[in-house]
C-alpha cells in the first residue's frame, strides 16, 4: 500500500491540531466545557492506548451510546485512529428496533453512559457478542472499566493511527427506520473523507469558522474541517421541540457562522425569531437536511439573516450525503411556484463528486446497469446515484444489498436511493416523494410531494400526507391534514377549501377524501419525515 491509498477519517484531525492547535476545536455551552484542537487529538490519541489494552483494536465493531459530550468526540475519533468500527444507532428507534439492530451488528464493545448499559443489561442487548464494556460515567455493577480509569491507566504518548484504506471499513451507521427496519449502512474510511471533501467545497467552508452542529453525527464533521464545534444545549432526539432562545444564544455569543438543523428546528427558531425580531448577523450559511423544508420555513427564518445569507438544503441519504444541493435564494425566488403547482420540491443540481440518473419505477431488484433503464428526460423515476460517498453495502443485509445496489459494467455500482424525481432542462433534480409512499389509484400513480404541496397552500395547513387505502392499482387517495395551531375554522368548512384547491390541478382533482389528524407520527432522526405508513393504517380504521 502506498502512501497515497492510506485514508483514515481521523487523520484531520492530527491535521487540524498541527495547523491551530490552540484554536478550540469544541465547545459546550453548558458547563463552558472546552477543548482545543490539540487537546482532543492527545486525549483521543490517549484514549487510544487505553482501547488497544482493552481488547478494542482494528475491526473491532465498537457500539457507542454517549451523548453529545467532549467524551463522544474524543471517543469516536479515537475508535477511527485505532482502525476500530463504531457502530451508531438512534436511542430513539425504540426497544424492538436497538435489540434488532445490536443482533444484527453482533459487537464485540460496548461504551456507553450509564443509562445505555442498564437498558443494554435489561433488554439483552447483544448479550452473546459483547466482550468488552466501558462506561463514560461511574460503573455499577455490570463490570467493565470506567473510561475515567482507562483514561488514568494509558500513557500521555502520541499513537500510531492504523493504515487504513479507502475501502477499509470505518464504522456502522444505522438508517432512521422511517420507511422500513433500521438497516446499517456501512461506511468506508473513503466515504466518509468524500464527504468532507464535498461538504468543504460546496458550502466553501474556511479554516477557523465556527459551526453550531444539532445533529451528533454532523458535529463530527466540524472538527475534521477545522471549524470550532458549538454543541447546544438541546435534546437531540427531539429537535422539533428545542428551546429556540438556548440556540439563539449559542449563536450569538460564539458568533457562529455555520447552523446544521432539521427542517422542524429551522421552523421552530424561526418562528420565534420572527415575533421577537431577532437578527442573527453572523451567520454566513444555514444548512437543513432530513426532509424537505417547506418555503414558508425558509422564509421565515431568512429574515433573521444578513443579506445574501442563505439556506441550504442538501438532499441525500444515510447511505450517500450529499447528492444535491440548492439554497433559499432560488428556491424563494423561483422554484417556490412550481413546487406549489405540484411540479415536486426542487434539490438542487448534483454536487460535482456524485453521478445521477433516473431510471423506471420498479419494486424488483436490478442486478445489472443498462442505459435502457433510464426514463425520458423530464418523466418522474427512482433517483439512483453513483460516486465516493456512496455506500457500498448494508452489513448482513444481502436482501437489502439486492434491493438498492446495481452493478455497474465498467465497474462500481450505482445505488438507488428509494426516492422518486424528476430533472429540468437546466440540469436541477425535482424531488416527488419516497417510492414507497406513491399510490397506485385506477387514475395511475399519484407521488406525495407534488400532491401535499397543492394542500399545503392552505394557510390553515401545517402539513400534509398522501396515504393510498386498499391493494395497488386500485388504492383509495386520501388527504391527512394536521392543522396550524390555533385554527378555529370548522373542519367542514376547511374540508370544503382544500377540496375546491384540489380541483384546480389536474394531479389531485380526483382527490375527494380528506381526513384530519391532530400531529403526524415523524422519525426520531429529524422529527420531520412523515411515517406515512402509520397513517395509512390510521386513515384505514378512520374509513372503515
Amino acid at each position: 500500500m502506498t502512501q497515497t491509498d492510506i485514508t483514515n477519517i481521523a487523520t484531520h484531525l492530527p491535521r487540524m491540531a498541527k495547523l491551530q492547535p490552540d484554536t478550540t476545536a469544541i465547545i459546550f455551552p453548558k458547563g463552558n466545557q472546552r477543548l482545543t484542537f490539540q487537546e482532543l487529538d492527545r486525549l483521543s490519541d490517549r484514549i487510544c492506548h487505553g482501547l488497544i489494552h482493552s481488547g478494542i483494536t482494528r475491526g473491532t465493531r465498537t457500539v457507542l451510546m454517549v451523548t453529545p459530550s467532549p467524551e463522544f468526540f474524543v471517543l469516536t475519533f479515537a475508535l477511527f485512529k485505532v482502525g476500530a468500527v463504531p457502530v451508531l444507532i438512534d436511542p430513539g428507534l425504540g426497544i424492538k428496533n436497538l435489540k434488532s439492530c445490536l443482533a444484527e451488528a453482533k459487537p464485540s464493545a460496548f461504551i456507553g453512559i450509564p443509562k445505555a448499559q442498564v437498558a443494554r443489561l435489561l433488554f439483552g442487548w447483544a448479550k452473546d457478542s459483547l466482550k468488552t464494556i466501558i462506561t463514560v460515567g461511574p460503573r455499577l455493577f455490570w463490570g467493565g472499566i470506567t473510561l475515567d480509569k482507562l483514561i488514568q491507566q494509558s500513557p500521555d504518548q502520541p499513537f500510531e493511527m492504523a493504515i487504513t484504506a479507502a475501502d477499509d471499513q470505518a464504522a456502522i451507521l444505522f438508517t432512521s427506520g422511517s420507511t422500513g427496519p433500521p438497516k446499517g449502512a456501512v461506511y468506508s474510511h473513503g466515504n466518509f473523507s468524500a464527504q468532507v471533501m464535498a461538504l468543504k467545497q460546496v458550502y466553501k467552508i474556511q479554516l477557523g469558522e465556527i459551526d453550531l452542529p444539532t445533529f451528533p453525527l454532523f458535529a463530527l464533521f466540524a472538527p475534521a474541517l477545522g471549524m470550532t464545534a458549538v454543541i447546544p444545549e438541546m435534546d437531540f432526539t427531539r429537535p422539533g421541540s428545542v428551546d429556540p432562545q438556548k440556540i439563539i444564544s449559542a449563536i450569538t455569543s460564539h458568533k457562529v457562522t455555520t447552523m446544521f438543523g432539521s427542517p422542524a428546528l429551522i421552523n421552530r427558531v424561526g418562528r420565534y425569531g420572527a415575533e421577537q425580531g431577532i437578527k442573527l448577523p453572523t451567520l454566513q450559511r444555514v444548512i437543513s437536511a432530513g426532509a424537505p423544508v417547506p418555503a414558508v420555513v425558509l422564509e421565515r427564518f431568512s429574515q433573521m439573516l444578513g443579506f445574501g445569507v442563505e439556506i441550504f438544503t442538501p438532499y441525500g441519504a444515510t447511505e450517500s450525503l450529499p447528492v444535491c444541493s440548492i439554497g433559499s435564494r432560488e428556491i424563494l425566488g423561483e422554484t417556490r411556484v412550481i413546487t406549489e403547482n405540484g411540479g415536486g420540491v426542487c434539490i438542487g443540481r448534483p454536487v460535482d463528486s456524485i453521478r445521477v440518473e433516473l431510471i423506471r419505477i420498479s419494486d424488483e431488484p436490478i442486478t445489472v446497469w443498462d442505459d435502457d433503464l433510464r426514463v425520458a428526460p423530464g418523466q418522474v423515476g427512482e433517483i439512483v446515484v453513483q460516486g465516493p460517498q456512496v455506500t457500498r453495502g448494508y452489513f448482513q443485509r444481502p436482501e437489502a444489498d439486492l434491493l438498492s445496489k446495481i452493478s455497474a459494467p465498467s465497474g462500481g455500482f450505482f445505488h438507488r436511493m428509494g426516492d422518486l424525481g424528476r430533472q429540468d432542462s437546466r440540469g436541477r433534480l425535482w424531488f416527488c416523494g419516497r417510492k414507497t409512499h406513491r399510490v397506485e389509484s385506477v387514475h395511475g400513480p399519484l407521488f406525495t410531494i407534488p400532491v401535499e404541496a397543492v394542500f399545503n397552500t392552505h394557510p390553515a395547513v401545517y402539513r400534509s400526507a398522501l396515504v393510498g387505502i386498499g391493494p395497488k392499482g386500485s388504492q383509495q387517495p386520501v388527504i391527512c391534514i394536521e392543522l396550524e395551531q390555533g385554527i378555529s375554522t370548522s373542519q367542514e368548512q376547511l374540508r370544503s377549501e382544500l377540496l375546491n384547491i384540489a380541483a384546480s390541478h389536474p394531479h389531485t382533482r380526483e382527490i375527494s377524501t380528506i381526513l384530519f389528524h391532530p400531529a403526524f407520527p415523524v422519525d426520531i432522526r429529524h422529527n420531520a419525515k412523515i411515517f406515512r405508513e402509520k397513517l395509512a393504517v390510521w386513515a384505514a380504521e378512520e374509513l372503515a
